[in-house]
């Protein structure tokens, strides 16, 4: 009885160092690997498509079912994605109507572009508050982080 026990939290304690490991992002979102990946209704390829999502696309992560991620995007909505066609590769999208990109992180910067509404963009870095992001333009900036959704 004591082996299993010293066992059990050997497990325990393993899993809780494994996580500690892995970054937080990590854990919870993954972004569209493919130039475009299917939504589906259900964990199956037959499953009705319901968005066509793009590249760098951010979702969170809600359960694991074999190669099948359910997901939930910016605006609540829910659906499976085959998991080998997902990345850890940071993005957000702005939820905002317009989110001005800044030369550094705070208001005090002065504004270098500006991102619309919807608009993906790629996750450079972050600070308190403030997300380092990058256009498919090739533009770059700062973007407060409640003008975002993402990692």
């Amino acid at each position: 009885m004591n082996l299993t026990r010293q066992a059990k939290q050997f497990v325990v304690a393993l899993t809780v160092g494994l996580t500690a490991l892995t970054p937080t992002w990590a854990q919870n979102m993954v972004s569209i690997k493919g130039s475009s990946v299917n939504m589906r209704a259900s964990p199956s390829a037959q499953a009705d498509v319901l968005w066509e999502l793009e590249k760098g696309y951010p979702l969170k992560v809600i359960k694991r079912q074999g190669n099948w991620l359910q997901v939930q995007d910016f605006e609540n909505d829910r659906g499976w994605v085959v998991r080998s066609l997902t990345a850890n590769a940071p993005h957000h999208i702005v939820t905002a109507k317009v989110a001005n990109l800044r030369q550094g992180p705070g208001l005090n910067h002065a504004v270098v572009g500006r991102a619309e509404s919807m608009e993906l963009l790629r996750t450079l870095g972050k600070k308190p508050s403030w997300v380092h992001v990058e256009r498919t333009t090739g533009e770059t900036g700062w973007v407060s982080q409640n003008l975002l959704w993402g990692w």
